[in-house]
């Protein structure tokens, strides 16, 4: 499973905020079968079966912006990929969350 966080900077608007962008954006992927997504406050965490389709979703939320009007846009994309343990999105926060309750490892 492979797993990626975009973060999207649209450069050069006229405003600040560039929450519409990003609404705009995702809402473009909503529909791409192939890759989940899960919004979060600071970029959009992507999930798919292979590396291509998370590039193919990055390309549409790029294209998206520019076609708002955006001549720049700047983009961090990391990625995880593991081939050792198949893990979604939820497996790997519950991973993290079952050591915020106890005291040790």
């Amino acid at each position: 499973m492979i797993h990626a966080e975009i973060s999207v900077y649209p450069l050069g608007t006229d405003s600040t905020s560039i929450s519409i962008y990003i609404a705009r954006a995702i809402e473009a992927i909503n529909d791409f079968k192939e890759v989940r997504h899960q919004l979060t406050p600071m970029g959009t965490v992507l999930e798919a079966d292979k590396i291509e389709k998370i590039f193919e979703a990055s390309k549409i939320i790029i294209d998206t912006v520019h076609r708002m009007g955006v001549k720049r846009v700047e983009v961090i994309l990391k990625i995880d990929s593991r081939s050792d343990k198949n893990q979604t999105i939820e497996s790997k926060v519950n991973a993290v969350n079952k050591y915020l309750d106890s005291k040790g490892p």
